[in-house]
């Protein structure tokens, strides 16, 4: 039993401190399955996420779903922690570690205890072990506990920063693209403001961004629970107005910055369908991705287009473009969008819908 119990602990702790180095370290995605961290977040999201599915839309759903994030960083530490307290107490049980604990009869919670006090290194010295192997041991799970809490220390800001980058770029969206951000609100205001040639620029900045959400979030996958600040924002909104601007753009407008449309659409499709492996999340299917985007819409999208001098020519041909360049993303922003409870992006803005930065506790600009 002893023997079981020691070969149990050492494939325990192997298994959590690498868990750790693939999580935390590792700047790179992991394709293996049988993970740790996977199954925590798989297996924590699923009931989180029924439970928002029954509460109705409005600020306290999203606010249960934007703890889910910075909430399970703390749950999967305690997980490592305990594990690692569980593992080193197999390997002193079941070497039979020798312990100076007075009266105390030795039992395997005696061993627990001694475990969790020396991972904490809290050092009260009421337990302690002996025998050489003991020691050893103890010095060991020492190293290994202040290493962990020393890597979750560095990870955090790195974490909070990728996070931060992410979301300035969405902020700075609102006044471009409106609340929730629309592909063809972004076109409008940008030619309604002799701004047409900005159009490079923004996708040159975006292209970036799109570029640090693949690493960031393929490192990280903890990141793609992470919510923003206003209820109609979110890095799926964003990255799904960018490509469907992308999208518009390399139909062939007049003064547009086509390759660049190009180069952005790339690394956006890239990081879109990267995401969606990383989170296990299969595509759609085609015909549910058509009904963002009907004939009367796409018409209608001309019509907003032509009064601001922006010339979209919707024939038989750009129509099927269109579509062709749509069936590239669609599918998988739509699965991510019914995982993670993120709504996708109008391709036209609502005719009530009011820009963040005009509104506050205390009224709305006009």
């Amino acid at each position: 039993m002893r023997t079981l119990a020691l070969v149990c602990g050492l494939v325990l702790i192997f298994a959590i401190l690498w868990d750790v180095f693939e999580a935390v370290i590792l700047p790179r995605r992991v394709t293996r399955r049988l993970r740790l961290t996977n199954l925590f977040y798989s297996g924590g999201w699923v009931p989180w996420s029924n439970i928002a599915r029954k509460m109705k839309l409005g600020r306290r759903r999203e606010a249960m779903l934007s703890l889910f994030g910075p909430l399970s960083l703390l749950i999967l530490l305690g997980i490592w922690a305990f594990c690692l307290i569980l593992g080193y107490t197999l390997l002193f049980w079941g070497t039979n570690t020798v312990l100076n604990a007075g009266a105390e009869v030795v039992s395997f919670w005696t061993y627990l205890y001694l475990s969790g006090v020396t991972f904490f290194t809290l050092g009260y010295g009421d337990i302690s072990p002996t025998s050489p192997v003991g020691r050893a041991l103890a010095v060991i799970e020492t190293a290994n506990g202040f290493s962990l809490f020393a890597l979750v220390i560095s990870y955090l800001p790195v974490l909070y920063q990728s996070f931060s980058r992410r979301e300035a770029s969405i902020s700075l969206l609102d006044a471009r693209a409106g609340s929730p951000s629309s592909a063809v609100e972004l076109l409008r205001r940008h030619r309604a403001e002799n701004s047409f040639n900005d159009l490079n620029r923004l996708l040159t900045e975006w292209e970036l961004w799109s570029a640090e959400l693949l690493e960031s979030h393929l490192s990280y996958p903890v990141l793609c629970y992470f919510r923003s600040q206003h209820d109609n924002q979110s890095w799926i909104r964003a990255l799904t107005t960018i490509l469907d601007t992308c999208s518009l753009l390399m139909l062939g407008l007049d003064d547009a910055p086509g390759w660049q449309a190009r180069m952005t659409f790339a690394i956006a499709r890239h990081a879109v369908v990267d995401i969606a492996q990383v989170l296990r999340t299969a595509p759609s299917p085609i015909q549910e991705c058509a009904e963002r985007l009907s004939s009367d819409d796409l018409h209608r999208m001309q019509e907003i287009l032509a009064q601001n001098r922006v010339d979209l020519t919707i024939d038989e041909a750009s129509e099927k473009r269109l579509e062709e360049f749509r069936k590239m993303y669609e599918p998988y922003v739509f699965a991510l969008a019914k995982k993670l409870l993120m709504p996708l992006p109008p391709w036209i803005l609502p005719e009530d819908a009011i820009d963040n930065w005009k509104t506050s506790a205390w009224g709305r600009l006009q």
